[in-house]
C-alpha cells in the first residue's frame, strides 16, 4: 500500500470521527442535563410531599402509596422519564395532603 493511500484513509476516518463527535457531544451533553434536572425535580416533589405529610393532622392513605411509589422509583435511580413519573406521583401526594389539612 502506498504511503498516499495511508494518509488519505487515516484522514477521512479523523474527518469521519470528528463529525461524529461534533454531532454527538452536544446531544450527550444535553441528554445529561435533562437527566440531573429531572432528579433534582424529583428529590424536591419528594421532600415538599414528605413535609406535607408530617404536617398533616390526619393519615391520608393514598397520599402514603403515592409517595412510598414516588421514593421506590427515585431509589431505582432510572432515567428522565422514571424521574418524571416520580416526580408526578409526589406531586399528587403533595396535593392530597395539602387537602386534607
Amino acid at each position: 500500500m502506498s504511503h498516499t493511500l495511508l494518509v488519505w484513509l487515516v484522514g477521512g476516518v479523523l474527518l469521519v470521527g470528528a463529525g461524529l463527535a461534533t454531532t454527538l457531544l452536544p446531544r450527550w451533553r444535553e441528554r445529561g442535563q435533562e437527566h440531573r434536572t429531572a432528579w433534582s425535580t424529583a428529590r424536591a416533589a419528594i421532600d415538599s410531599a414528605t413535609v406535607s405529610r408530617d404536617a398533616a393532622a390526619t393519615r391520608v392513605p393514598e397520599a402514603e402509596q403515592l409517595l412510598a411509589r414516588a421514593e421506590l422509583i427515585a431509589a431505582g435511580r432510572g432515567g428522565a422519564s422514571a424521574a418524571r413519573a416520580a416526580a408526578e406521583h409526589a406531586r399528587e401526594a403533595d396535593g392530597l395532603w395539602r387537602t386534607n389539612q
